[in-house]
């Protein structure tokens, strides 16, 4: 037996920890595509609803989502091929489904987030029309993407991400110290009702996140990779553990923002995005102070726009690699999928752009539209990663074991009873 002593250990330590650290990145863009419409809006609206009452429900989809998650991050380090190519390896038909559904999220997504940061913009630029925002929004946006690519988008996400975790705790922190404004006889609503299965579903649709990120998280890893030159599974799951831990913290601290602050003060939600975003910031000031107004606002900001960034760079990625893996499957492409097209982006945020200045207005409509759909189809997206991390040319090692896939099996049970009852609420009503 080799004896190490304390100093050999530390030693060891100290050459591993910064292998980690400079590992991460893909996991911390996740969670900047994650934290916006999911947290911002739907998880603060449930605050506001329902209170404290949902933080169970918030808690067991981020339990039961987190192996499909996990598996594409394990899948891209053990193999060196994104996502997308283990998705062709199943059959053309399930990849063109992907990139199908990839397509039409990303660009309805992109298009309520643009919005959603050209109503937040207001606030710094008082008297300026929301669609006149829009355009900086929109060109500030692809000129990180486009002139950056991978390396500034992640610098840029890393950093909004880690001063929205800031100012959101602290934010509730002060409003729990407070005290929540409902008053003592204030009885919350029920939300395990059949009327509310349709926000249930929404909420849980982007919680933590829309499963197509898994596949994002995929093709930042390979940039990754390239950039480092190596990216070990162990390196890979720790930066996906850390963005997805953050994210799932988070939706319950804005889940507290709006149980603490808009729960029960007798105000009727806004129904669009921009609106409810203001009365989130009114509600707070009212409660805790005038001051604490710029604290809601640059949190609300960075919340969305770091979402807008990751959305424009990730949903672009995703769908190129999908679109080249229909066409070849060679080695090569499958191991550089990672790469996407500056046309395509362009198109994209064009017919985003399109959609936010046609149909003003609709924002949260369009967000809960988007949050339902993904969720529809979260448990297809599931088996899929679930099927190709337990096949070639995943090594054994690296496949999943007996707990992790009853984990697995126990979320596809959930997330397939959950899509299965909404679909037969949704027939009947």
């Amino acid at each position: 037996m080799i004896k190490h002593s304390e100093s050999d250990i530390a030693v060891e330590l100290q050459g591993q920890t910064p292998g980690l650290l400079s590992a991460m990145g893909p996991g911390i863009m996740m969670a900047a595509a994650a934290i916006g419409g999911s947290h911002l809006v739907a998880s603060t609206q449930a605050g506001a609803l329902f209170g404290w009452q949902l933080a169970g429900l918030i808690v067991l989809v981020n339990l039961f989502k987190y192996p499909f998650f996990q598996f594409g991050a394990r899948y891209t380090a053990a193999t060196g091929e994104s996502l997308l190519a283990g998705y062709a390896r199943l059959g053309k038909g399930w990849l063109f489904l992907f990139l199908v559904l990839n397509a039409f999220a990303g660009t309805v997504n992109i298009a309520a987030l643009i919005g959603l940061t050209a109503a937040l913009l207001t606030w710094f630029i008082p008297g300026v029309p929301v669609p006149l925002l829009i355009w900086p929004v929109v060109i500030v946006s692809l000129l990180i993407v486009l002139r950056g690519h991978y390396s500034v988008v992640d610098r840029v996400s890393r950093w909004i991400v880690a001063l929205l975790a800031v100012v959101t705790v602290v934010a509730t922190i002060l409003a729990l110290v407070k005290g929540a404004v409902a008053p003592p006889e204030f009885v919350s609503p029920n939300p395990w009702t059949l009327t509310s299965l349709g926000f249930l579903v929404a909420l849980m649709g982007w919680m933590p996140a829309p499963l197509e990120v898994s596949a994002m998280n995929s093709v930042w890893s390979l940039g990754k990779k390239k950039e480092r030159g190596s990216l070990t599974v162990r390196e890979s799951l720790f930066d996906m553990n850390v963005g997805y831990v953050v994210t799932a913290v988070l939706a319950l601290f804005f889940l507290g923002l709006g149980a603490l602050v808009m729960h029960g003060n007798g105000a009727e939600l806004a129904t669009s995005g921009a609106a409810f975003t203001r009365q989130l910031v009114n509600a707070y000031a009212s409660a805790i102070g005038p001051w604490s107004v710029w604290l809601v606002i640059i949190a609300a900001f960075c919340c969305i726009y770091s979402t807008v960034l990751t959305c424009i760079d990730g949903y672009n990625r995703v769908t190129y690699s999908a679109w080249r893996n229909l066409g070849d499957n060679s080695r090569e492409l499958r191991s550089s999928g990672s790469m996407q097209s500056p046309a395509l982006i362009l198109v994209m945020t064009g017919l985003s752009l399109s959609v936010v200045l046609l149909f003003p207005g609709t924002l949260l409509a369009m967000l809960e539209f988007a949050m339902i759909a993904a969720f529809l189809t979260t448990p297809f997206i599931g088996w899929m990663n679930l099927k190709v991390i337990r096949n070639e040319p995943v090594p054994v090692p690296h496949r999943p074991g007996f707990w992790l896939t009853l984990w697995a099996g126990a979320g596809l049970i959930f997330l397939f009873g959950f899509a299965a009852l909404f679909a037969v609420w949704h027939w009947l009503m």
